[in-house]
Formats: C-alpha cells, sequence, structure tokens
C-alpha cells in the first residue's frame, strides 16, 4: 500500500477513527486502526466491538492495501511538518513508514486480516435534520448512567417517528426527556436504546462537519448513523428501558418561576462550596427562595432570590451538578421548577415543554 494525503486531513481523520478503540480491551488489535485504500478510495476505521467508526480519507492512492496501525499513529502525524504525509507499506510486512519533508517514522502494525469484520451498512435509512438530534443529544446524553451494572441505563432512547423525534435518558437519580418535530417525519415509528457514547459521537461529528441533515438506519442489533461521509454503527442495548411517561408527574403543588442566568449564577457559586455529598439546600417561603450549602471542611454559603412562592414553607435538597446541568439544559430565559414535596422529585422546564428534566431530592437532614 502507498498513499499521499494532507497531513491536516490525515491526522483529523486517524483522530475521529481512533475515538472507537479500545483502551481496555486484551485483544491487541482494537487498539488500532484499520487504514484501506481499493479501488481509488481510502478510509480509516476502528471498533471496540461495541461502537465502529469508518471515516473517508482523501488521499493519491499510488498503491492498493490495507494494514492496522496503533492509535498513537495520530499524535505522530500532527507532530509531523506541514505539507503532504506519505503512506508505505508492504504486504505481510510488520512495518509501516511514514514520511513528511524531512521527518521519517517507521511503525509496527499488524495484518488488516487480523483487524475484526466491520459491520455491514443499511441501506433504509432515514434522513433527519443534524440540528434536531444535535440538540437533543446535547442535553439528554448527559442524563444517561455510567455504571456498567445496570446496561440499559448507560444508552438513551431514541425514539423517531411521525410524532418527530424523543429522546430520553436516566440514571434513576435524574431524568431528561426532549422532544423535537421534525420536516420530515417518517410515518413509521423506529425506537431503540443507542449507548450514550455513540450519540455523543455522532453529536461531535456532525458539529465538526456543519451537515444540515444525517442518515440514521436502526436495525434488531445496531443503529448505523451516516455523518457527511462518515459512518458510526453502535450495538444497540437489548432490555427494558422505563416507561418515562409514567416517571414524569402531571400535576405540582407548586410551578415557580426563576429568571434562569440568575440561578445558574447563584448555583455556580454555591456549587464552589459544595462537596460531593453536601446538597444544596432550596428553602422556600413566602416571596423568595433561600439556596444553601454546608461544607464540613470549609463552611456554609447562602444566598437569597426573590420568587412568586406562597403556601407552607418547603425545603428541598438536591445534588448541586445535576441541578446545574438541567439549568442549563433548559433554553430561555425563564426556567420553572415543578415541586410537589421535599421527597418527591422536581421537574424542570425551559420556555415550553420539549424538553423536561426530573431530577431526585437528596434527603436533608434536620
Amino acid at each position: 500500500m502507498r498513499l499521499t494525503c494532507r497531513r491536516e486531513e490525515l491526522a483529523a481523520t486517524l483522530g475521529s477513527a481512533a475515538r472507537a478503540t479500545s483502551a481496555k480491551s486484551t485483544i491487541q488489535i482494537l487498539s488500532h486502526v484499520l487504514i484501506t485504500a481499493n479501488d481509488g478510495q481510502a478510509e480509516i476505521a476502528a471498533t471496540d466491538m461495541e461502537l465502529s467508526i469508518r471515516v473517508p480519507l482523501k488521499a493519491d492512492i499510488t498503491e492498493s492495501g490495507a494494514v492496522a496501525l496503533p492509535r498513537i499513529a495520530g499524535d505522530i502525524v500532527r507532530s509531523m511538518p506541514e505539507g503532504d504525509v506519505v503512506l508505505e507499506h508492504r504486504q505481510n510486512e510488520g512495518v509501516l513508514s511514514l514520511s513528511a519533508g524531512r521527518s521519517r517514522f517507521s511503525l509496527n502494525c499488524l495484518q488488516a486480516s487480523d483487524f475484526p469484520e466491520l459491520p455491514a451498512g443499511d441501506d433504509d435509512a432515514l434522513t433527519i435534520e443534524a440540528s434536531a438530534l444535535v440538540a437533543a443529544i446535547d442535553v439528554v446524553a448527559r442524563a444517561a448512567s455510567r455504571d456498567e451494572t445496570r446496561p440499559v441505563l448507560t444508552g438513551a432512547l431514541l425514539r423517531v417517528g411521525p410524532d418527530g423525534l424523543t429522546m430520553v435518558a436516566t440514571d434513576s437519580y435524574r431524568l431528561a426527556v426532549r422532544e423535537t418535530g421534525l420536516e420530515q417525519a417518517p410515518s413509521e415509528l423506529s425506537e431503540a436504546i443507542i449507548p450514550a457514547r455513540a450519540l455523543t459521537e455522532v453529536a461531535r461529528l456532525s458539529t465538526a462537519s456543519s451537515a444540515e441533515s444525517l442518515e440514521v438506519a436502526i436495525t434488531e442489533s445496531q443503529a448505523v448513523f451516516r455523518v457527511d461521509g462518515t459512518r458510526v454503527t453502535a450495538r444497540l442495548i437489548d432490555g427494558q428501558f422505563p416507561d418515562y411517561r409514567q416517571l414524569v408527574p402531571d400535576e405540582f403543588e407548586h410551578d415557580v418561576v426563576f429568571d434562569r442566568a440568575e440561578l445558574s449564577a447563584v448555583l455556580a457559586r454555591i456549587g464552589v462550596l459544595a462537596q460531593r455529598n453536601s446538597p444544596v439546600r432550596m428553602a422556600f417561603e413566602e416571596g423568595q427562595v433561600t439556596i444553601s450549602t454546608v461544607s464540613d471542611q470549609v463552611g456554609v454559603g447562602e444566598e437569597s432570590l426573590p420568587v412568586l412562592f406562597s403556601g407552607e414553607p418547603l425545603e428541598i435538597g438536591f445534588n448541586v451538578e445535576y441541578l446545574r446541568a438541567g439549568v442549563e439544559s433548559c433554553t430561555g430565559d425563564e426556567l420553572r421548577i415543578g415541586l410537589i414535596s421535599p421527597l418527591r422529585p422536581g421537574l424542570l422546564r425551559g420556555d415550553d415543554d420539549s424538553f423536561r428534566y426530573l431530577l431526585m431530592p437528596i434527603r436533608l437532614n434536620a
């Protein structure tokens, strides 16, 4: 194999594909990226058997072939002089040469035949607005769990159908729901639980490419996203996702309106003091709320805001980082928090109900 391409193009493509490599697997080749050059087209791909990314590479191909490179190749290419980079590999040899200007590297490589077979694509794909999907991922994926003992919660439920696009994620402490209408909504409903990591990669690629639309195909076992020539394939998560419609209350005792920017600023200040196990307290009384936290090592912080609140005083505690994430994810100048009691979850909403963020409270000590 012999090909020539611009350093910036090669570095960017290697970097994008390498995000699907595995740093933990005992299978050595899963920490490598596969570069192929055939029929006048080049591609760089990687997989950890759960997620795969295939990125086209703009290159001048002199000799066809394929080889698996260690992911450190991307760091090396970024450090090379500007201009063209030449990659050369002789079939069945364990070394690939990289050259640019006066710079020369010889990298140990693995045979392409040892690389896992990459998932096939699916031609039955839906075309949807990239902005709608990216906006949903940005505010929902962060609520997915990182606890691998409950695999279903490490993904997000994606539903695409006549009613538009709905995405839901929860880690059992918070639940985020985003509903978006689509200009060209499909007539049939497709839904799947997709790993949050895969969705984050799709959002990153879509943002970087400035693509107006993307394609998504959901089969029984995988979801395939095509963004401006790049293909991201994720193995679906098996299991029953929680019924979010039953979890979100229909009515609240109080629906308190905040200036969203003001509340966000207060939580940022209080959050400096709050520790991992120290909840932020929101004490509501007639006409105001006092937001506070206590750190045994540092001290106490509190700040009051005027709000339209009436009735019996109510004090509720939340994880400050989860609360801040919900406030930042809502849109508009105003933020509404629906409350029932100190032991029932609160519901955050922005200027409309297209995004809802349900947050479990933390039991407060007297």
